[in-house]
């Protein structure tokens, strides 16, 4: 098994503040916008950028909530171990809000496909954005893009991109792990 670091700390903190800068060109004082980030790993970047954006850009009142989408993935009756349910932090109504989803990789696409389908127990959203640290671009079974990206990368299938933060690992890091 060998790594190869794709995205130092330094690189993770460049690449936030852009994004960062995007949501505010895009969505300004975000009175209409929410930051969803979906479990367990989203919530991670989705704390960052509204940490990044209140702090450093001196946004104010950004609602964010966590999504928890075990039960709506096509393949969670597919599986051997037995699932385990993150929590759903979602305490406003999304019915006519732009809704920004927040992932640390999108890979195949079928996360956010059952995102889509989770969101709508919190009403119909004007709008839903997609916002990721990692797109792998070669790797989608559905048609799904992101609006916003951090750093694309070509990984194969045998090859795995592992998104590390400070407040979990011990480190910002991205790494592209083969077996």
């Amino acid at each position: 098994m060998s790594q190869k670091i794709l995205l130092t700390s330094k690189e993770v903190n460049i690449i936030l503040h852009r994004l960062a800068c995007q949501l505010i060109e895009k969505h300004l004082d975000f009175s209409d916008t929410i930051l969803v980030g979906i479990q367990p790993r989203g919530t991670f970047l989705a704390e960052r950028l509204k940490q990044l954006l209140e702090d450093e850009y001196k946004v104010s009142k950004i609602n964010m909530g966590y999504l928890d989408i075990t039960f709506f993935r096509d393949d969670f009756r597919r599986t051997e171990k037995p699932l385990e349910a993150n929590k759903t932090k979602i305490d406003f109504l999304v019915e006519g809000k732009k809704v920004i989803f927040i992932d640390d990789v999108l890979y195949t696409g079928r996360s956010i496909r059952s995102a889509l389908t989770a969101i709508q127990s919190f009403g119909r959203p004007s709008e839903i954005e997609l916002l990721v640290l990692i797109d792998r671009r070669f790797s989608r079974h559905l048609p799904i893009q992101p609006d916003y990206r951090g750093r694309q990368v070509d990984a194969i299938n045998n090859e795995k991109v592992k998104v590390s933060w400070v407040e979990n690992d011990g480190e910002d890091v991205v790494s592209l792990i083969t077996n």
